[in-house]
Protein backbone atom coordinates (compact mmCIF):
# COMPACT_ATOMS: atom_id res chain seq x y z
CA UNK A 1 0.00 0.00 0.00
CA UNK A 2 1.48 3.34 -0.80
CA UNK A 3 0.67 6.53 0.05
CA UNK A 4 -0.06 9.13 -1.76
CA UNK A 5 0.27 12.59 0.38
CA UNK A 6 0.65 15.25 -2.39
CA UNK A 7 -2.57 13.75 -3.97
CA UNK A 8 -4.05 13.72 -0.59
CA UNK A 9 -3.62 17.36 -0.49
CA UNK A 10 -4.07 18.49 -3.78
CA UNK A 11 -7.75 16.82 -3.77
CA UNK A 12 -8.28 18.14 0.03
CA UNK A 13 -8.85 13.97 0.48
CA UNK A 14 -7.87 12.61 3.85
CA UNK A 15 -6.30 8.89 3.44
CA UNK A 16 -6.08 8.81 -0.19
CA UNK A 17 -4.57 5.18 -1.08
CA UNK A 18 -4.20 3.44 -4.21
CA UNK A 19 -2.69 -0.26 -4.33
CA UNK A 20 0.13 -0.40 -6.70
CA UNK A 21 1.89 -3.72 -7.29
CA UNK A 22 5.64 -3.64 -7.55
CA UNK A 23 6.35 -4.21 -10.98
CA UNK A 24 3.38 -1.42 -12.08
CA UNK A 25 4.98 1.40 -13.83
CA UNK A 26 2.98 4.58 -12.44
CA UNK A 27 2.73 7.93 -14.43
CA UNK A 28 1.14 10.62 -13.08
CA UNK A 29 -0.40 13.84 -15.17
CA UNK A 30 -1.05 16.77 -13.08
CA UNK A 31 -2.76 19.80 -14.97
CA UNK A 32 -1.24 23.05 -14.38
CA UNK A 33 -3.53 24.71 -12.69
CA UNK A 34 -5.98 22.51 -10.71
CA UNK A 35 -9.85 23.36 -10.06
CA UNK A 36 -10.71 23.02 -6.20
CA UNK A 37 -12.96 20.65 -5.31
CA UNK A 38 -16.57 22.71 -4.74
CA UNK A 39 -17.57 21.98 -1.32
CA UNK A 40 -21.15 20.19 -1.08
CA UNK A 41 -22.99 22.78 0.25
CA UNK A 42 -21.81 25.64 -2.74
CA UNK A 43 -24.11 23.64 -5.05
CA UNK A 44 -26.00 21.00 -3.83
CA UNK A 45 -29.57 22.54 -2.32
CA UNK A 46 -32.95 20.84 -1.99
CA UNK A 47 -35.38 22.52 -3.54
CA UNK A 48 -36.84 26.08 -2.07
CA UNK A 49 -39.11 25.48 0.94
CA UNK A 50 -42.40 24.34 0.84
CA UNK A 51 -43.88 28.03 1.75
CA UNK A 52 -41.96 29.35 -1.57
CA UNK A 53 -44.28 27.76 -3.34
CA UNK A 54 -47.28 27.97 -1.22
CA UNK A 55 -47.10 31.56 -1.86
CA UNK A 56 -46.26 31.42 -5.25
CA UNK A 57 -49.44 29.84 -6.29
CA UNK A 58 -51.34 32.17 -3.90
CA UNK A 59 -50.44 34.64 -5.90
CA UNK A 60 -50.65 33.40 -9.18
CA UNK A 61 -54.65 32.60 -8.35
CA UNK A 62 -54.57 36.38 -7.25
CA UNK A 63 -53.31 37.36 -10.35
CA UNK A 64 -55.27 35.36 -12.93
CA UNK A 65 -58.59 35.58 -11.14
CA UNK A 66 -60.86 32.77 -11.83
CA UNK A 67 -61.42 29.77 -13.91
CA UNK A 68 -59.18 26.33 -13.95
CA UNK A 69 -54.90 27.00 -14.45
CA UNK A 70 -53.19 23.44 -15.84
CA UNK A 71 -49.68 23.82 -15.73
CA UNK A 72 -48.21 20.48 -17.49
CA UNK A 73 -44.57 19.43 -16.80
CA UNK A 74 -42.28 17.67 -19.49
CA UNK A 75 -42.69 14.12 -20.33
CA UNK A 76 -39.11 12.57 -21.27
CA UNK A 77 -38.28 13.12 -24.66
CA UNK A 78 -36.33 9.83 -27.23
CA UNK A 79 -33.09 10.90 -28.57
CA UNK A 80 -32.99 8.06 -30.88
CA UNK A 81 -35.41 5.29 -29.72
CA UNK A 82 -37.96 5.52 -26.55
CA UNK A 83 -36.03 4.08 -24.23
CA UNK A 84 -32.65 5.87 -24.56
CA UNK A 85 -34.18 9.74 -23.87
CA UNK A 86 -32.06 12.99 -23.15
CA UNK A 87 -30.23 13.16 -20.48
CA UNK A 88 -30.65 14.93 -18.22
CA UNK A 89 -34.04 15.13 -17.89
CA UNK A 90 -34.84 19.03 -17.87
CA UNK A 91 -38.76 19.81 -15.94
CA UNK A 92 -40.64 22.90 -17.74
CA UNK A 93 -39.49 25.85 -15.96
CA UNK A 94 -43.20 27.31 -15.19
CA UNK A 95 -44.05 23.95 -13.50
CA UNK A 96 -40.68 24.22 -11.43
CA UNK A 97 -41.95 27.96 -10.41
CA UNK A 98 -44.81 26.35 -8.93
CA UNK A 99 -44.80 22.99 -8.27
CA UNK A 100 -40.86 22.27 -7.36
CA UNK A 101 -40.80 18.76 -8.66
CA UNK A 102 -38.45 17.36 -11.48
CA UNK A 103 -40.06 13.86 -12.35
CA UNK A 104 -41.44 13.64 -16.00
CA UNK A 105 -45.33 12.81 -16.22
CA UNK A 106 -46.66 15.55 -13.89
CA UNK A 107 -49.25 18.21 -14.39
CA UNK A 108 -50.31 21.03 -11.81
CA UNK A 109 -53.52 21.56 -11.59
CA UNK A 110 -55.02 24.90 -9.87
CA UNK A 111 -58.71 25.52 -9.83
CA UNK A 112 -58.72 29.29 -8.23
CA UNK A 113 -62.56 29.06 -8.00
CA UNK A 114 -62.81 26.33 -5.25
CA UNK A 115 -59.66 27.25 -3.91
CA UNK A 116 -58.06 23.25 -4.89
CA UNK A 117 -54.95 22.17 -6.21
CA UNK A 118 -53.99 19.03 -7.31
CA UNK A 119 -50.41 17.59 -8.43
CA UNK A 120 -51.76 15.24 -11.51
CA UNK A 121 -49.42 12.27 -12.01
CA UNK A 122 -48.95 8.05 -11.60
CA UNK A 123 -46.58 6.73 -9.61
CA UNK A 124 -43.75 4.61 -10.77
CA UNK A 125 -44.51 1.14 -11.41
CA UNK A 126 -41.67 -1.53 -10.22
CA UNK A 127 -40.71 -2.21 -13.93
CA UNK A 128 -39.37 1.28 -13.46
CA UNK A 129 -37.84 0.98 -10.16
CA UNK A 130 -36.10 -1.84 -11.28
CA UNK A 131 -34.24 0.04 -13.66
CA UNK A 132 -34.04 3.62 -12.47
CA UNK A 133 -34.58 3.15 -8.86
CA UNK A 134 -37.61 4.32 -6.03
CA UNK A 135 -39.06 7.35 -6.66
CA UNK A 136 -41.28 9.46 -3.78
CA UNK A 137 -44.93 8.91 -4.89
CA UNK A 138 -47.27 11.72 -6.23
CA UNK A 139 -49.00 12.12 -3.11
CA UNK A 140 -44.87 12.48 -0.88
CA UNK A 141 -44.37 15.26 -3.79
CA UNK A 142 -47.22 16.79 -3.49
CA UNK A 143 -46.78 17.17 0.47
CA UNK A 144 -43.29 18.32 -0.22
CA UNK A 145 -44.59 22.07 -2.03
CA UNK A 146 -47.81 22.27 0.19
CA UNK A 147 -50.27 20.54 -2.04
CA UNK A 148 -53.47 18.57 -0.76
CA UNK A 149 -54.79 16.82 -3.31
CA UNK A 150 -53.24 13.89 -5.64
CA UNK A 151 -55.09 12.28 -8.97
CA UNK A 152 -53.45 9.83 -11.67
CA UNK A 153 -53.17 10.87 -15.11
CA UNK A 154 -56.72 9.49 -16.17
CA UNK A 155 -58.17 12.18 -13.84
CA UNK A 156 -56.71 14.90 -15.45
CA UNK A 157 -59.29 14.46 -18.95
CA UNK A 158 -62.57 14.64 -15.95
CA UNK A 159 -60.96 17.82 -14.85
CA UNK A 160 -60.99 19.65 -18.17
CA UNK A 161 -64.47 18.07 -19.26
CA UNK A 162 -65.95 19.42 -15.96
CA UNK A 163 -64.54 22.67 -16.65
CA UNK A 164 -65.81 22.98 -19.79
CA UNK A 165 -69.06 21.93 -19.88
CA UNK A 166 -69.49 24.96 -16.58
CA UNK A 167 -68.43 26.85 -19.26
CA UNK A 168 -65.43 27.64 -16.99
CA UNK A 169 -62.00 29.40 -18.24
CA UNK A 170 -59.47 26.73 -18.69
CA UNK A 171 -55.81 28.57 -18.65
CA UNK A 172 -52.78 26.92 -20.05
CA UNK A 173 -49.71 28.09 -21.76
CA UNK A 174 -48.58 28.00 -24.92
CA UNK A 175 -46.81 24.47 -25.36
CA UNK A 176 -43.65 24.04 -26.90
CA UNK A 177 -43.35 20.33 -27.35
CA UNK A 178 -45.35 17.95 -29.18
CA UNK A 179 -46.48 15.50 -27.00
CA UNK A 180 -47.99 18.21 -25.00
CA UNK A 181 -49.60 19.37 -27.86
CA UNK A 182 -51.35 15.99 -28.45
CA UNK A 183 -52.49 15.94 -25.13
CA UNK A 184 -53.92 19.06 -24.86
CA UNK A 185 -55.93 18.13 -27.90
CA UNK A 186 -56.94 14.93 -26.38
CA UNK A 187 -58.29 17.18 -22.96
CA UNK A 188 -59.70 20.18 -24.64
CA UNK A 189 -60.31 19.13 -28.67
CA UNK A 190 -57.93 22.15 -29.40
CA UNK A 191 -55.89 21.49 -32.80
CA UNK A 192 -52.09 21.66 -32.73
CA UNK A 193 -52.19 24.80 -35.11
CA UNK A 194 -54.30 26.83 -32.91
CA UNK A 195 -53.63 26.00 -29.46
CA UNK A 196 -50.95 29.28 -29.32
CA UNK A 197 -53.23 31.24 -30.20
CA UNK A 198 -55.90 29.80 -27.60
CA UNK A 199 -53.08 29.94 -24.60
CA UNK A 200 -54.30 32.22 -22.03
CA UNK A 201 -52.65 35.74 -22.19
CA UNK A 202 -53.98 36.39 -18.36
CA UNK A 203 -52.10 33.54 -17.53
CA UNK A 204 -48.86 34.50 -19.56
CA UNK A 205 -49.00 38.15 -18.00
CA UNK A 206 -49.34 36.87 -14.57
CA UNK A 207 -46.52 34.29 -14.77
CA UNK A 208 -43.89 36.67 -16.65
CA UNK A 209 -45.13 39.59 -13.77
CA UNK A 210 -44.19 37.13 -11.00
CA UNK A 211 -41.06 35.57 -12.87
CA UNK A 212 -39.24 38.44 -13.74
CA UNK A 213 -38.02 40.25 -10.62
CA UNK A 214 -36.10 37.71 -8.90
CA UNK A 215 -36.54 37.09 -5.05
CA UNK A 216 -33.67 36.98 -2.72
CA UNK A 217 -33.56 33.21 -3.14
CA UNK A 218 -33.35 33.42 -6.58
CA UNK A 219 -30.10 35.45 -7.00
CA UNK A 220 -28.70 33.42 -4.69
CA UNK A 221 -29.46 30.24 -6.87
CA UNK A 222 -28.22 32.73 -9.80
CA UNK A 223 -25.26 33.32 -7.66
CA UNK A 224 -25.04 29.87 -7.71
CA UNK A 225 -24.80 29.53 -11.64
CA UNK A 226 -22.04 32.61 -12.15
CA UNK A 227 -19.70 30.03 -9.87
CA UNK A 228 -20.42 27.64 -12.22
CA UNK A 229 -20.43 29.44 -14.99
CA UNK A 230 -16.50 30.97 -14.34
CA UNK A 231 -14.81 27.90 -13.87
CA UNK A 232 -16.33 26.87 -17.28
CA UNK A 233 -14.76 30.00 -19.33
CA UNK A 234 -11.53 29.80 -16.59
CA UNK A 235 -11.35 26.43 -18.16
CA UNK A 236 -11.83 27.41 -21.70
CA UNK A 237 -9.00 29.64 -21.47
CA UNK A 238 -6.59 27.75 -19.71
CA UNK A 239 -7.02 24.88 -22.22
CA UNK A 240 -6.71 27.36 -25.46
CA UNK A 241 -3.73 27.09 -27.40
CA UNK A 242 -2.84 26.42 -31.30
CA UNK A 243 -3.18 23.06 -32.27
CA UNK A 244 -6.19 22.23 -29.94
CA UNK A 245 -9.56 21.55 -31.56
CA UNK A 246 -12.72 23.32 -30.63
CA UNK A 247 -14.86 20.26 -30.20
CA UNK A 248 -12.02 19.43 -27.56
CA UNK A 249 -12.11 22.61 -25.10
CA UNK A 250 -16.22 23.18 -25.99
CA UNK A 251 -16.34 19.51 -24.14
CA UNK A 252 -14.40 20.26 -21.20
CA UNK A 253 -16.51 23.44 -20.78
CA UNK A 254 -19.58 21.26 -20.81
CA UNK A 255 -17.71 18.83 -18.36
CA UNK A 256 -17.56 21.42 -15.79
CA UNK A 257 -21.17 22.12 -16.10
CA UNK A 258 -22.06 18.61 -15.90
CA UNK A 259 -20.13 17.69 -12.66
CA UNK A 260 -21.26 21.05 -10.65
CA UNK A 261 -24.79 21.06 -11.56
CA UNK A 262 -27.43 20.31 -13.56
CA UNK A 263 -26.64 20.50 -17.59
CA UNK A 264 -25.44 23.26 -19.79
CA UNK A 265 -28.25 26.08 -19.63
CA UNK A 266 -27.63 25.98 -23.50
CA UNK A 267 -25.71 24.25 -26.11
CA UNK A 268 -21.50 25.72 -25.91
CA UNK A 269 -20.78 27.90 -28.49
CA UNK A 270 -16.83 27.55 -29.01
CA UNK A 271 -15.41 28.41 -32.46
CA UNK A 272 -12.85 30.75 -33.71
CA UNK A 273 -15.16 31.94 -36.10
CA UNK A 274 -16.87 34.65 -33.45
CA UNK A 275 -18.54 36.26 -36.46
CA UNK A 276 -21.25 33.02 -36.32
CA UNK A 277 -23.58 33.88 -33.61
CA UNK A 278 -24.08 30.10 -32.74
CA UNK A 279 -21.01 28.52 -33.67
CA UNK A 280 -20.83 25.01 -32.05
CA UNK A 281 -17.55 23.28 -31.59
CA UNK A 282 -15.99 22.08 -34.48
CA UNK A 283 -13.43 19.74 -35.01
CA UNK A 284 -11.50 23.03 -36.07
CA UNK A 285 -8.24 23.04 -35.34
CA UNK A 286 -7.39 26.91 -33.28
CA UNK A 287 -4.78 28.94 -34.83
CA UNK A 288 -2.40 31.44 -33.84
CA UNK A 289 -3.47 34.89 -34.43
CA UNK A 290 -7.40 34.13 -34.37
CA UNK A 291 -9.76 34.82 -31.47
CA UNK A 292 -11.73 32.18 -29.90
CA UNK A 293 -15.58 32.76 -29.11
CA UNK A 294 -16.62 31.08 -26.08
CA UNK A 295 -20.15 31.83 -25.14
CA UNK A 296 -21.58 29.16 -22.24
CA UNK A 297 -23.46 29.10 -19.13
CA UNK A 298 -24.44 26.74 -16.46
CA UNK A 299 -27.59 25.69 -15.24
CA UNK A 300 -27.74 24.74 -11.22
CA UNK A 301 -29.28 21.97 -9.63
CA UNK A 302 -32.40 24.39 -9.03
CA UNK A 303 -32.20 25.15 -12.40
CA UNK A 304 -30.85 28.83 -12.50
CA UNK A 305 -28.88 29.85 -15.26
CA UNK A 306 -25.79 31.74 -16.38
CA UNK A 307 -25.15 33.20 -19.42
CA UNK A 308 -21.04 34.39 -19.86
CA UNK A 309 -19.53 35.36 -23.18
CA UNK A 310 -15.91 36.10 -23.82
CA UNK A 311 -13.46 36.17 -26.22
CA UNK A 312 -9.74 35.81 -26.46
CA UNK A 313 -6.46 35.24 -28.33
CA UNK A 314 -5.94 31.52 -29.33
CA UNK A 315 -2.07 32.32 -28.92
CA UNK A 316 -2.89 34.30 -25.60
CA UNK A 317 -1.83 37.72 -26.83
CA UNK A 318 -4.13 40.30 -28.45
CA UNK A 319 -2.80 42.28 -32.30
CA UNK A 320 -2.80 45.70 -32.58
CA UNK A 321 -5.97 44.99 -34.81
CA UNK A 322 -7.73 42.62 -32.47
CA UNK A 323 -7.22 45.29 -29.75
CA UNK A 324 -8.80 47.95 -31.40
CA UNK A 325 -11.74 46.05 -32.19
CA UNK A 326 -11.75 44.22 -28.61
CA UNK A 327 -11.64 47.94 -26.94
CA UNK A 328 -14.81 49.06 -28.39
CA UNK A 329 -17.01 46.20 -27.48
CA UNK A 330 -15.17 46.31 -23.72
CA UNK A 331 -16.31 49.90 -23.65
CA UNK A 332 -19.88 48.89 -25.19
CA UNK A 333 -20.11 46.61 -22.46
CA UNK A 334 -19.19 48.90 -19.61
CA UNK A 335 -21.36 51.46 -20.77
CA UNK A 336 -24.54 48.91 -20.60
CA UNK A 337 -23.33 48.88 -16.86
CA UNK A 338 -23.39 52.74 -16.10
CA UNK A 339 -26.81 53.26 -17.80
CA UNK A 340 -28.98 50.58 -16.51
CA UNK A 341 -30.97 50.98 -13.82
CA UNK A 342 -34.84 51.19 -12.51
CA UNK A 343 -36.74 53.37 -14.77
CA UNK A 344 -34.46 52.87 -18.05
CA UNK A 345 -35.61 51.50 -20.94
CA UNK A 346 -33.43 48.81 -22.26
CA UNK A 347 -34.58 49.60 -25.48
CA UNK A 348 -32.41 53.25 -24.78
CA UNK A 349 -29.81 51.43 -23.40
CA UNK A 350 -29.21 49.63 -26.28
CA UNK A 351 -29.25 52.22 -28.83
CA UNK A 352 -26.99 53.94 -26.94
CA UNK A 353 -24.69 51.43 -26.94
CA UNK A 354 -25.24 51.14 -30.73
CA UNK A 355 -24.22 54.78 -31.15
CA UNK A 356 -21.27 54.86 -29.21
CA UNK A 357 -20.02 51.83 -30.96
CA UNK A 358 -20.38 53.64 -34.29
CA UNK A 359 -18.53 56.66 -32.80
CA UNK A 360 -15.89 54.49 -32.38
CA UNK A 361 -15.64 52.67 -35.38
CA UNK A 362 -15.89 56.03 -37.26
CA UNK A 363 -12.64 56.62 -35.84
CA UNK A 364 -11.06 53.25 -37.12
CA UNK A 365 -12.53 54.36 -40.77
CA UNK A 366 -15.26 51.43 -40.60
CA UNK A 367 -17.88 53.82 -40.39
CA UNK A 368 -18.91 57.53 -41.34
CA UNK A 369 -21.49 59.91 -41.66
CA UNK A 370 -23.80 61.20 -39.04
CA UNK A 371 -23.84 58.92 -35.90
CA UNK A 372 -27.67 59.34 -35.56
CA UNK A 373 -28.94 59.23 -38.97
CA UNK A 374 -26.06 55.65 -39.40
CA UNK A 375 -28.26 54.40 -36.28
CA UNK A 376 -31.59 55.49 -37.26
CA UNK A 377 -31.06 53.70 -40.99
CA UNK A 378 -29.12 50.04 -39.21
CA UNK A 379 -26.42 50.94 -40.30
CA UNK A 380 -24.40 49.46 -37.51
CA UNK A 381 -26.62 46.11 -37.59
CA UNK A 382 -23.61 45.11 -40.08
CA UNK A 383 -21.42 45.22 -37.08
CA UNK A 384 -24.07 44.24 -34.34
CA UNK A 385 -27.03 42.23 -35.70
CA UNK A 386 -28.45 41.37 -32.32
CA UNK A 387 -29.90 43.31 -29.52
CA UNK A 388 -27.88 43.97 -26.31
CA UNK A 389 -29.67 41.85 -23.95
CA UNK A 390 -32.17 39.36 -22.90
CA UNK A 391 -33.93 38.39 -19.78
CA UNK A 392 -32.13 35.29 -17.15
CA UNK A 393 -33.26 33.46 -14.65
CA UNK A 394 -35.05 29.69 -15.04
CA UNK A 395 -34.53 30.07 -18.81
CA UNK A 396 -31.16 31.28 -20.09
CA UNK A 397 -34.09 33.48 -22.59
CA UNK A 398 -35.98 33.61 -19.65
CA UNK A 399 -39.57 32.57 -20.65
CA UNK A 400 -39.36 32.92 -24.05
CA UNK A 401 -41.43 29.92 -24.81
CA UNK A 402 -44.37 32.45 -24.07
CA UNK A 403 -43.01 34.97 -27.13
CA UNK A 404 -40.61 37.64 -26.69
CA UNK A 405 -43.19 40.37 -27.14
CA UNK A 406 -44.87 39.42 -23.93
CA UNK A 407 -41.38 39.08 -22.17
CA UNK A 408 -38.94 41.78 -23.19
CA UNK A 409 -41.59 44.39 -24.10
CA UNK A 410 -44.58 46.35 -22.72
CA UNK A 411 -47.15 48.57 -23.36
CA UNK A 412 -44.47 51.15 -23.56
CA UNK A 413 -42.01 49.86 -25.89
CA UNK A 414 -43.10 47.79 -28.86
CA UNK A 415 -40.73 45.98 -30.90
CA UNK A 416 -39.21 46.60 -34.29
CA UNK A 417 -39.84 44.10 -36.58
CA UNK A 418 -39.13 45.52 -39.87
CA UNK A 419 -35.98 46.75 -39.15
CA UNK A 420 -32.33 44.11 -39.56
CA UNK A 421 -30.64 43.91 -36.45
CA UNK A 422 -33.32 45.68 -34.11
CA UNK A 423 -35.96 42.63 -35.26
CA UNK A 424 -33.23 40.61 -33.19
CA UNK A 425 -33.53 42.80 -30.21
CA UNK A 426 -34.85 40.63 -27.37
CA UNK A 427 -35.63 43.09 -24.61
CA UNK A 428 -36.35 46.29 -24.58
CA UNK A 429 -38.98 47.13 -21.91
CA UNK A 430 -38.57 49.46 -18.87
CA UNK A 431 -36.36 48.14 -16.51
CA UNK A 432 -37.40 47.34 -12.90
CA UNK A 433 -35.78 46.41 -9.62
CA UNK A 434 -35.11 42.63 -9.23
CA UNK A 435 -34.66 42.31 -13.06
CA UNK A 436 -31.46 40.32 -14.26
CA UNK A 437 -30.36 41.03 -17.73
CA UNK A 438 -27.49 40.10 -19.79
CA UNK A 439 -25.12 42.49 -21.06
CA UNK A 440 -23.85 41.29 -24.36
CA UNK A 441 -22.43 43.65 -26.95
CA UNK A 442 -20.48 42.32 -29.71
CA UNK A 443 -18.86 43.38 -33.24
CA UNK A 444 -18.53 40.81 -36.26
CA UNK A 445 -17.66 41.16 -39.57
CA UNK A 446 -19.95 38.37 -41.54
CA UNK A 447 -18.81 38.15 -45.34
CA UNK A 448 -21.88 36.71 -46.97
CA UNK A 449 -23.48 40.19 -45.00
CA UNK A 450 -20.45 42.50 -46.06
CA UNK A 451 -21.14 41.11 -49.83
CA UNK A 452 -24.71 41.25 -49.97
CA UNK A 453 -24.11 44.83 -48.41
CA UNK A 454 -22.15 46.20 -50.63
CA UNK A 455 -23.80 44.95 -53.71
CA UNK A 456 -26.87 46.48 -53.35
CA UNK A 457 -25.58 49.17 -51.76
CA UNK A 458 -27.58 49.41 -48.36
CA UNK A 459 -25.95 52.04 -45.76
CA UNK A 460 -23.23 52.61 -48.27
CA UNK A 461 -23.06 56.48 -47.29
CA UNK A 462 -22.48 55.32 -43.59
CA UNK A 463 -20.27 52.43 -44.22
CA UNK A 464 -16.50 52.06 -45.72
CA UNK A 465 -16.77 48.60 -47.83
CA UNK A 466 -13.11 49.28 -48.97
CA UNK A 467 -12.02 49.08 -45.28
CA UNK A 468 -14.15 46.81 -44.28
CA UNK A 469 -12.61 43.87 -46.94
CA UNK A 470 -9.72 44.21 -45.23
CA UNK A 471 -11.63 42.78 -42.23
CA UNK A 472 -13.29 39.62 -43.85
CA UNK A 473 -10.70 36.94 -42.18
CA UNK A 474 -11.16 38.82 -38.62
CA UNK A 475 -14.14 36.70 -36.67
CA UNK A 476 -15.96 38.10 -34.27
CA UNK A 477 -16.13 39.46 -30.68
CA UNK A 478 -18.42 39.43 -28.04
CA UNK A 479 -18.34 39.95 -24.30
CA UNK A 480 -21.39 38.82 -22.23
CA UNK A 481 -22.17 39.04 -18.12
CA UNK A 482 -25.58 38.99 -16.27
CA UNK A 483 -26.60 41.94 -14.50
CA UNK A 484 -28.63 42.27 -11.67
CA UNK A 485 -31.01 45.55 -11.65
CA UNK A 486 -30.52 46.84 -7.98
CA UNK A 487 -32.52 50.17 -6.52
CA UNK A 488 -30.14 52.77 -7.61
CA UNK A 489 -28.44 50.63 -10.98
CA UNK A 490 -27.13 47.55 -11.56
CA UNK A 491 -24.43 44.73 -10.49
CA UNK A 492 -22.98 42.06 -11.98
CA UNK A 493 -24.10 38.78 -10.91
CA UNK A 494 -20.85 36.20 -9.77
CA UNK A 495 -18.57 37.29 -6.92
CA UNK A 496 -15.92 36.17 -9.47
CA UNK A 497 -14.90 38.71 -12.44
CA UNK A 498 -14.26 36.21 -15.63
CA UNK A 499 -11.54 38.27 -17.01
CA UNK A 500 -12.70 40.64 -20.09
CA UNK A 501 -10.23 43.55 -19.68
CA UNK A 502 -7.56 42.96 -22.25
CA UNK A 503 -4.72 42.93 -20.07
CA UNK A 504 -6.23 40.42 -17.16
CA UNK A 505 -7.40 38.09 -20.37
CA UNK A 506 -3.39 38.24 -21.43
CA UNK A 507 -2.04 37.73 -18.02
CA UNK A 508 -4.75 34.80 -17.33
CA UNK A 509 -3.59 33.00 -19.92
CA UNK A 510 0.16 33.46 -19.83
CA UNK A 511 -0.23 32.42 -15.98
CA UNK A 512 -2.28 29.49 -15.96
Amino acid sequence: MFKFNFISKLLNIDNFKVNIPFYCKVTIFLPKKVLPLPKVYDFITNMFNKQTYIERREELKKLVGSGVIILFGNNESPCNFPNNSYYPFRQDSSFLYYFGQKRDGLVGVIDIDNNIETLVGDDIEIEDIVWYGKVDSVHDMAEQVGVANTAPMKTLKTICNTAMAAKRKIHYLPPYRYDIKLQIFDLMGIHPNQQKEEASMNLIQAIVKMRSSKTTEEIEELERAAVIGYKMHTTAMRLTKPGVTEKFVGGQVDGVANSYGAMVSFPTIFSQHGEIMHGNPSMNILESGRLALCDAGAETINHYCSDNTRTFPVNGKFSQRQLEIYSIVESCHDLTLKLAKPGVKYWDVHFAVCKHMTDKLKELGLMKGDTEEAVAAGAHAMFLPHGLGHMMGMDVHDMENFDQINVGFDEETRPNLEQFGTNCLRMGRKLEEGFVVTDEPGIYFIPALIDEWKASGHCKEFINFDKLETYKDFGGIRIEDDVLITKDGCRFIGKDRIPYHPKDVENFMANN
